[in-house]
């Protein structure tokens, strides 16, 4: 394009910010305050690496000149003599010779204009990350499902605990009871006693706010899946919060299928939260 041959390539990864490297070859990178600005335009997570490179085409018209570094060229004649003197060598430094040196040359050109140059290579800037985006908005929708499918299992988890909540409380009284029975042995239970005991127990093992919480940031979590806008941030405190609730509901039951429970919900947490890091 506009006598150059120019290549963009533009690669991520998940990144809880965004980290931006930009790969130019050599000449160019008067490029990278304009790649970095363009690539921050349309993205804002990840870990990105753009690379680009610009290959001017052969022009008779173009102005070149080289010049020799003299330094250089010194150095490596007097090591090659070096040589010689040393190990008795035959003497037969040329041109051609000191010429594979490839360093002691510099190749100048006429400066870019570096507007041209970007406006050159932003049309190809714009199919790479035309392509790029594309790519991304389909494995960010195969990602919301899975996600919304561990939410909604997460929120069936929290559906059993609330139904065996109670069933842990009456099984405390049972035992409560059956047990004064078997102290007091002939001797009336104090059922008032009992449901003073039961109540007490009943107000430590409850989790009603915590799981209304988390059913709020369920409902929260599909909100933000639907949104166009970046929420990968925002989804991922929100996963600190559920791991929270799940915690609060751990360290407070004393029932062992509640327990699996929160066990199985920790895990699916934890599977959603290392999903959302590739989400921007």
């Amino acid at each position: 394009m506009d006598g150059r041959h120019i290549q963009v390539e533009i690669k991520s990864v998940n990144h809880r910010f965004l980290e931006l490297s930009t790969h130019i070859n050599r000449g160019y990178s008067f490029l990278e305050g304009k790649i970095s600005d363009y690539i921050k335009s349309y993205i804002s997570r990840g870990k990105v690496d753009i690379f680009v490179s610009v290959e001017p085409e052969a022009d008779a018209n173009e102005q070149v000149t080289v010049s020799v570094n003299h330094n250089i060229a010194d150095s490596y004649i007097h090591a090659l003599r070096e040589l010689c003197n040393t190990y008795d060598l035959k003497d037969d430094l040329s041109v051609s010779t000191v010429a594979r040196f490839g360093d002691i040359f510099t190749v100048c050109r006429e400066p870019e204009d570096e507007e041209a140059v970007w406006a050159a290579v932003k049309p190809i800037a714009d199919e790479a990350m035309s392509s790029f985006l594309h790519m991304r908005i389909t494995e960010g929708q195969k990602m919301s499902e899975d996600i919304s499918t561990r939410a909604n299992h997460i929120l069936e988890m929290v559906e059993e605990i609330e139904r065996h909540s109670p069933e842990t409380v009456e099984a405390y009284r049972k035992r409560l009871y059956a047990r004064l029975q078997e102290v007091l042995k002939d001797r009336v239970v104090d059922d008032q006693r009992v449901l003073t005991e039961t109540a007490i127990f009943a107000d430590k093992i409850a989790v009603d706010e915590e799981t209304v919480r988390l059913r709020s940031h369920i409902a929260q979590f599909h909100n933000m899946l639907d949104s166009s806008e970046p929420v990968g941030r925002k989804l991922d405190f929100l996963v600190q919060e559920m791991n929270r609730e799940a915690n609060t509901i751990g360290s407070k039951c004393s029932d062992t299928q509640i327990a699996y429970t929160v066990v199985n919900m920790k895990a699916e947490i934890e599977k959603i939260r290392e999903q959302i890091q590739n989400i921007e």
